[in-house]
């Protein structure tokens, strides 16, 4: 019998939920997966270890990102082999961000399909437009301006946001130097404060966002953004 989409959805939920706890000793408390083609987002609730906690306690945030980084490094072909799988969705790309302030998470796999990002129609919903604009000033702000701003109402408690063409030149010589991982870091602390500090963005979706992701590829000068939203705010 054919699987419907909940059970695949809970069925990675598990995996994926297992491959945590065994990599870091403890694994999220809740996921939520949403695959809407050809995306497929991850969000973790309540996932910290009793180490990175104290690490954390002892702001040592880095240290904690650099030891994510690279076992989601090795995780990345099972998550990839298994969602291929069981899901039938060949992952090109994957993007992951953390929020330690409170100790949730995002995973998210885009499949490979057309290289333009085309593939699938951009709906329409509230304050689309200006939110493009307020991203794409954010973004001028620490490198410049997207040459491409794409965004996706996955459901409604889900934004995700797809930039290309991020990087200036400074940018690619580090990465050429060897830079990547210290690129990544000084983008994702600065960028992350413009984002999370910026009021406009609940003005302009007219909802609370609980939570907010960032990652990058350089290699493919993309980048994604997540907002979690609660758009029943009591």
């Amino acid at each position: 019998m054919e699987k419907n989409e909940k059970q695949i959805q809970k069925e990675i939920a598990s995996h994926v939920g297992r491959l945590l706890r065994e990599a870091f000793g403890k694994g999220p408390q809740s996921i939520f997966v949403n695959i809407s083609r050809p995306f497929i987002v991850i969000y973790l609730r309540n996932f910290l270890s009793p180490t990175e906690k104290i690490l954390l306690q002892q702001d040592q945030v880095n240290s904690v990102q650099h030891t994510r980084d690279l076992v989601m490094k090795s995780l990345m072909p099972e998550i990839k082999a298994y969602l291929l799988l069981l899901a039938g969705m060949n992952i090109r790309e994957f993007y992951y961000d953390w929020g330690f302030h409170n100790h949730s998470g995002m995973l998210v796999g885009i499949e490979a399909e057309d290289d333009s990002l085309g593939f699938r129609p951009q709906e329409r919903y509230t304050g689309k437009e200006e939110l493009h604009d307020e991203i794409d000033r954010i973004s001028h702000q620490i490198q410049k301006k997207p040459d491409e701003t794409y965004s996706y109402m996955i459901n409604d408690r889900t934004l995700l946001v797809v930039r290309r063409g991020i990087l200036i030149s400074i940018g690619k010589e580090l990465i050429r130097l060897g830079f990547e991982e210290s690129l990544k870091l000084a983008e994702r602390n600065l960028e992350k404060s413009y984002l999370i500090n910026s009021s406009r963005f609940q003005e302009i979706i007219q909802s609370q966002i609980l939570d907010v992701f960032v990652d990058w590829d350089f290699h493919e000068d993309k980048s994604v953004i997540v907002f979690i939203l609660n758009p029943n705010p009591k």
